[in-house]
């Protein structure tokens, strides 16, 4: 077995990477103010089922709109390459309507998509296969605060198996709340993987 390994500066001091403890006692409450144009997708598979449904009630008790893309009822024997799929697709076509490069970014913040399986990681895998997505493994809000600012994500997994409900509510409010942070050294990075999306499609 070959094993290849590779890091930017921020992991280069590390040979294994270190999770740190998700985030707690602070506000869950989202500003809906800066989610009130976005159009937000939501799906998960049996193993994420209840959490699904958790974060479904969070939205509704801060007033926010989403649309779920199942599963719409518990089923021990579904996959969740179903769901990612429908979610993935949606935020997708939602970007791939804009036709001019500034309101392409402006779709890009105003869809969102959240889902989860037992890992996350299935769902992370199948949403990334989609043109304009990027979909990031939820570990904790610090991480998925970073995630957004720095790499722009769309899309959250989360690992169902892993995460309590106060977590997801966590990342979740995060996710929606924080805006990408367009540095030069942001925006070059995306600008790379977009290139690399092109070489190898």
């Amino acid at each position: 077995m070959k094993i290849y390994i590779g890091s930017d500066h921020r992991g280069s001091d590390r040979s294994v990477s270190e999770g740190r403890p998700a985030a707690s006692g602070s506000e869950t409450a989202v500003g809906t103010t800066r989610i009130n144009n976005m159009r937000i997708f939501i799906g998960a598979d049996h193993r994420g089922f209840k959490l699904k449904e958790d974060i479904k009630k969070y939205f509704y008790e801060n007033g926010i709109e989403s649309e779920d893309l199942g599963a719409y009822e518990l089923d021990p024997k579904d996959d969740y390459p179903i769901y990612a799929e429908r979610v993935a697709q949606k935020v997708s076509v939602e970007i791939k309507n804009a036709n001019a490069s500034a309101q392409r970014a402006l779709a890009r913040r105003e869809a969102r998509g959240i889902l989860l399986c037992g890992s996350g990681v299935g769902v992370d895998i199948v949403a990334n296969k989609f043109e304009h997505i990027r979909s990031g493994l939820g570990i904790n809000t610090e991480q998925v605060t970073s995630a957004r600012k720095d790499d722009d994500i769309n899309v959250l997994a989360i690992a169902a198996d892993e995460t309590s409900e106060n977590e997801a509510r966590e990342m979740v409010k995060a996710f929606l709340e924080t805006e990408f942070e367009p540095s030069e050294k942001h925006t070059r990075r995306l600008n790379e993987i977009e290139e690399i999306e092109k070489e190898s499609s």
